[in-house]
């Protein structure tokens, strides 16, 4: 068994795919949203780094944006020998960062979650809303994924019941 770690930051409009059993990719997340798909027959993932649902088609930075960013994590999967009927996805992020202003991560977990569903892709773990930035961790070959939410970006205006637990780490098989 390897001790090596091949960690792959991933930013926004970025995505990685790998097959080694030594790769790690991480992002850090607010607003936005990182898809982590893989296919568990041949052990092959990868991340992508949404910043926002669509943007215009004349923008150079279209990785940066929804459909575009899936579509590239899908092909270079496909590329790499997944088969599109095995893929299975976990979902992490969508925070709404900034009391007071439009809800740009509702809107980018909705589309996350719309897309999958439209290209028949099972997503069995997801991690969208809330008001932390999170620092999320997967493992492309075996589709392992963890997560800590950072902070809280606002405070409520009302205080949090006591009376429920809250846990910043999460770990998703």
């Amino acid at each position: 068994m390897s001790t090596s770690c091949d960690t792959h930051h991933i930013g926004q409009g970025e995505m990685v795919v790998s097959s080694s059993p030594d790769a790690m990719l991480t992002a850090v997340l607010g607003s936005c949203v990182a898809a982590c798909l893989w296919d568990p027959a041949p052990g092959i993932g990868g991340m992508n780094h949404i910043l926002l649902p669509e943007g215009a088609e004349s923008d150079m930075r279209r990785t940066l944006y929804g459909t575009n960013a899936m579509e590239l994590l899908i092909n270079s999967l496909l590329q790499g020998g997944a088969d599109r009927s095995r893929l299975r996805g976990k979902l992490f992020g969508g925070a709404r960062m900034m009391q007071g202003l439009g809800d740009i991560g509702a809107k980018n977990g909705r589309f996350a979650v719309e897309f999958c569903k439209r290209e028949g892709i099972e997503v069995v773990a997801m991690s969208l809303g809330g008001t932390g930035a999170r620092r999320v961790q997967f493992w492309p070959s075996s589709g392992k994924a963890r997560q800590r939410v950072l902070s809280d970006a606002w405070v409520p205006e009302t205080p949090p019941r006591r009376d429920i637990l809250r846990s910043s780490d999460v770990e998703l098989f």
